[in-house]
């Protein structure tokens, strides 16, 4: 499955953003998703899951209450709602895939899209 991230930019502290991923090349309902970050100097990091029907999701505890995620099987296209924006949020996002058919791990990623917030 090919990934393509887009909506990054650069935002003032407190503002919003919404990413979008799309998905190509497979049946986009048989992936779980993932959003994950890499801030300059650091290691990349996990920060929002859904499962492949929107029924489950997880959020790492920093983004907790101010990111949402969400997917549309119809559209091909999972989404990261991102409110009350901190400066410690800038990062390159990535959206990544595995399949839901077994627990590996992400084995699909997008090309990453930068989110820069300033204070």
């Amino acid at each position: 499955v090919q990934l393509q991230a887009s909506g990054g930019g650069l935002v003032q502290a407190g503002g919003s953003l919404s990413l979008s991923c799309v998905a190509s090349g497979r049946v986009f309902s048989n992936y779980n998703m993932g959003w994950f970050r890499q801030a300059p100097g650091k290691e990349r990091e996990f920060v929002a899951s859904i499962n492949w029907s929107g029924a489950t999701r997880s959020y790492a505890d920093n983004v907790k209450g101010r990111f949402t995620i969400s997917r549309d099987n119809a559209r091909n296209t999972v989404y990261l709602q991102m409110n009350s924006l901190e400066p410690e949020d800038t990062a390159v996002y990535y959206c990544a895939a595995k399949t839901r058919f077994t627990s590996g791990t992400y084995a699909y990623w997008g090309q990453g899209t930068l989110v820069t917030v300033s204070s």
